[in-house]
């Protein structure tokens, strides 16, 4: 399987199964489309453009290409594929806090609540999910824990005891914690702002982009805006260059389909590492996409690429987080087949001590998989998650794409087509367009074109 196509007069061709990426020109660009034909039918079919000389020098480099399995490639598992039955939990979303001193219109967890009644991770239910963890890793020696919520940090002081307790338990067991922070910024203070930097931990810091934009979707639960004062807190924290990383994260919706000026507004605040993201919202809200939006959409694609090439050319370090791609290896076989590990390697913990297939699904019961103090009880969810890897979905089989999404968010299926095995297609067409510019700003950064 071949996808071609081109950007900016640039023909890039990729072969699916092996993850080769070709810069060609006309000829071989027109070969390919016939190819393997006859050499004496290649001939005859473009000695009117090209002489025969140049014919069988194009066709030579296919062969050549082909013979290294860098060109047409076969599906080296034909289609079947069979997920590890004894994966192990690699990591939580333990949710600190489902309360949120903010109330942004998108939000999916209901202004942080899931569904039902605000609370607290008390300590107690915290460090059942790092023993859960723990004893659910098997060999695995690095593990993970993001705090989320809601607002996490309203849950500040509970948070750095289950640091220090994972740590240590962690070192009993030969492992190593990586915990990170995924927070709306109201509460990063000078305080947490050192927590964060003394336990090396990364921070996914939410801003929507330009001030107007911000503030209509992530207001104050009084109805202000919370921009001011989330940016000054970000740039305070960024500008003490946090070892750990960050990422500046964004939703962009309906109301700014010209979400790459939201991108640049964040590069204009010092921000270098930025993550910004379509909503996904059912079509009752006036800020979900139409398909009608979706030309619009990937033009915009097509202008942060620009915007962002001629800024790294000139020497600017910009990490966007979706149009990194590794061209030389790519991941790991089961994330390239089933994504995220949502369902079995990647759980959700309530407050409560609730174990859901990931944060997108709490509070849904027909997900509920057990308790951090019980272990796992519906099997049979993780059985269907484990199983949901392109292999199994029909739409996913002859996607050039599938390899470099995975088959997409298990939570957005569920949304819009109640099957796991069915993708979010509007969310398929935006994640096949981000690839392609990646793919292009690879082959630009490395001279290649």
């Amino acid at each position: 399987m071949l996808h071609k196509y081109i950007f900016d007069g640039t023909r890039i061709v990729l072969d699916v199964n092996s993850g080769a990426v070709h810069v060609v020109d006309q000829l071989v660009w027109d070969i390919l489309d016939i190819y393997p034909e006859a050499e004496e039918k290649l001939i005859e079919t473009f000695i009117s453009n090209y002489s025969q000389e140049e014919i069988k020098q194009a066709l030579s480099e296919i062969d050549t290409l082909v013979a290294e399995n860098l060109l047409f490639t076969k599906d080296a598992y034909e289609g079947n594929y069979q997920p590890n039955s004894k994966a192990v939990v690699k990591a939580l979303c333990l949710h600190a806090a489902h309360d949120c001193n903010l109330r942004c219109k998108y939000c999916f967890a209901g202004q942080g609540h899931f569904g039902g009644p605000s609370g607290l991770l008390s300590a107690e239910v915290g460090r059942a999910a790092i023993d859960f963890l723990i004893q659910n890793s098997g060999n695995r020696k690095n593990i993970e824990i993001d705090f989320f919520g809601g607002e996490p940090l309203l849950n500040f002081k509970v948070i750095k005891e289950l640091v220090a307790y994972g740590n240590a338990k962690a070192e009993q067991a030969g492992k190593k914690f990586k915990f990170t922070m995924t927070t709306n910024g109201v509460l990063l203070n000078s305080e947490v702002q050192q927590f964060l930097l003394d336990n090396n931990m990364p921070a996914v810091l939410s801003l929507d982009g330009r001030p107007e934009v911000h503030d209509a979707m992530r207001p104050t639960p009084a109805g202000r805006g919370s921009y001011e004062a989330v940016v000054r807190s970000f740039r305070e924290y960024v500008g003490k260059k946090p070892a750990a990383g960050y990422y500046i994260r964004g939703t962009f919706t309906r109301h700014n389909l010209d979400f790459s000026q939201d991108v640049m507004h964040m590069l204009g605040l010092g921000f270098n590492d930025i993550s910004v993201e379509p909503v996904v919202a059912g079509s009752e809200t006036d800020y979900a996409f139409k398909e009608e939006d979706l030309p619009v959409l990937l033009e915009e694609y097509n202008r942060l690429t620009r915007e962002i090439l001629a800024r790294r050319m000139a020497g600017e370090s910009i990490n966007f987080f979706h149009f990194n791609i590794d061209l030389n290896g790519g991941p790991c076989l089961p994330k390239r087949m089933s994504g995220c590990g949502a369902g079995y390697e990647y759980l959700a913990v309530t407050p409560e001590g609730d174990l859901y297939p990931c944060h997108q699904f709490v509070g849904k019961e027909d997900y509920l998989l057990g308790n951090v103090s019980e272990g796992i009880k519906n099997q049979g969810i993780i059985d269907n998650f484990r199983q949901s890897h392109i292999y199994n979905k029909e739409d996913c089989k002859n996607c050039w794409a599938k390899y470099y999404c995975s088959g997409g968010c298990h939570a957005n299926a569920i949304s819009f087509n109640n099957d796991l095995l069915k993708p979010y297609n509007l969310g398929c067409q935006m994640a096949r367009k981000r690839f392609e510019c990646a793919i292009y700003l690879q082959i630009k950064q490395a001279g290649l074109a």
